[in-house]
């Protein structure tokens, strides 16, 4: 059974930082690309990083450019998402997602690559 497990949320100041991490098991995580994704209430879910699953390619929405960084960990099968500067905007259900194969078109930008999804971890920026 595949699980995705996010962890790292919670509640920070505008100018603050936090670390996500997504936790998966019962997939062979190298094969995978991973992706973040978020959504507030009454919006679209919203691309936010993604990287390749050699880790050597990286995309980020131009929202978060400069100020999130998504990494992986082969041997402990983990994603992050390192968030600086955050905004009261970056509120949000951040989510990791897996793709065992991105499309030339989205190249792990849209949501339908990808193959498993987590929970979410909450995101609260206040200003």
């Amino acid at each position: 059974q595949v699980r995705l497990v996010e962890s790292g949320g919670g509640l920070v100041q505008t100018g603050g930082s936090l670390r996500l991490s997504c936790k998966t098991s019962g997939l062979t995580f190298g094969n995978y690309a991973m992706g973040w994704f978020r959504r507030t209430p009454g919006k679209e879910r919203e691309f936010v990083a993604t990287i390749t699953y050699t880790g050597e390619i990286t995309f980020y929405a131009d929202s978060v450019k400069g100020r999130f960084t998504i990494e992986r960990t082969d041997t402990e099968n983990t994603a992050y998402l390192q968030m600086n500067s955050l905004k009261p905007e970056d509120t949000a259900l951040y989510s990791c997602a897996a793709g065992r194969q991105l499309s030339v078109n989205c190249r792990g930008r849209c949501a339908s690559e990808y193959d498993y999804w987590g929970q979410g971890t909450q995101v609260t920026v206040s200003s």
